[in-house]
């Protein structure tokens, strides 16, 4: 199969869009609107974001291997036991194994995808060319009006969201200041026509983990911790899924059941998502937060020059300024 057909067969909806999700055709006239920047993207100048991504895996060699030449990926720094991954020298995503890694089932809390964020939507349709000319599997692509993004999975299941955002005037908010986000089908042909006719050379700088999306066990329960406790504000909500941030972002985390109701507490020696860290560019925020867990009695210790806790299911997570 050529390449445009490839395309074809992804934008005709033979890709789920994401699991549990609609997968339909809309007319999206300004999908191809945005414009080249070079600024910080949207998401990382909020009062707090996530910067970056901790995965438990079996085969480190094999997993390494695809987010180095799938998604652009170069190995920062190197240890016995794992990698650290990113852009230039901006670290994004460590890989780590160990003897006793077991592949968490597909029911268990921990990730949904990790979901890296593009500086701009050319670069977006820049990685879709690479992705298609070396006949990288989709798991779906979606226009959620807020973004545009294509879904896939790394050798060991862990779900990777690869998006651009449109310009934040775009979007449009609710009374009560949540954003109106959709599940739309991407013209994945269009976005690659679109694509600049020059070598792919990695991972532009400026890519960012834009957001991480959770599998957890109890969506009021996770209600109570990253809204109440660590004071996400709700963005969105759908049947099975929470969507929070912090400074008007359409999310910065989101935490769902589609595959995990009633999940308990990940294993330790579960591979995926072990553990992440959350910035404050805001130290009043980061303060507020962490007298919070001091006031709730919710258990933290001091390390890596932030303050490490785990959420209700055994995700660790590092507030830090």
């Amino acid at each position: 199969m050529n390449r445009r057909n490839f395309l074809g067969l992804a934008a005709g909806g033979t890709f789920a869009a994401t699991a549990g999700t609609p997968f339909f055709q809309q007319d999206r006239s300004q999908a191809g609107d945005q414009s080249m920047t070079t600024e910080t993207s949207y998401a990382l100048t909020r009062p707090a974001y996530i910067d970056q991504s901790h995965l438990v895996v079996k085969d480190l060699a094999l997993v390494s291997g695809f987010y180095q030449s799938m998604l652009g990926l170069k190995v920062i720094e190197e240890t016995a036991s794992g990698q650290v991954l990113g852009v230039g020298d901006l670290p994004l995503l460590t890989l780590t194994t160990a003897k006793d890694a077991a592949i968490a089932p597909r029911n268990a809390a921990g990730l949904f995808h990790t979901a890296f964020l593009m500086p701009d939507r050319a670069e977006l349709a820049r990685w879709l060319r690479h992705a298609a000319q070396n006949n990288v599997v989709l798991d779906g692509a979606s226009d959620h009006l807020v973004s545009e993004a294509i879904y896939l999975s790394d050798p060991e299941g862990n779900g990777i969201e690869i998006y651009a955002d449109r310009p934040h005037e775009q979007w449009k908010f609710q009374q009560d200041g949540m954003v109106e986000m959709a599940t739309l089908r991407l013209d994945l042909q269009a976005l690659y026509d679109s694509a600049p006719d020059e070598r792919w050379g990695g991972m532009a700088a400026g890519t960012a983990i834009g957001h991480l999306h959770l599998q957890v066990g109890d969506i009021p329960q996770a209600d109570a911790f990253y809204r109440d406790v660590l004071g996400l504000k709700l963005m969105a909500s759908r049947p099975g899924a929470s969507f929070f941030a912090t400074g008007g972002y359409h999310h910065h985390l989101a935490a769902n059941i589609w595959n995990s109701r009633g999940a308990a507490a990940r294993a330790d020696n579960m591979t995926g998502l072990s553990d992440y860290k959350v910035r404050f560019n805001d130290k009043a925020t980061l303060d507020a937060a962490i007298s919070k867990l001091d006031a709730l009695e919710i258990k933290s210790e001091k390390r890596d020059g932030g303050t490490f806790l785990k959420d209700p299911w055994g995700i660790g997570l590092t507030l830090s300024a």
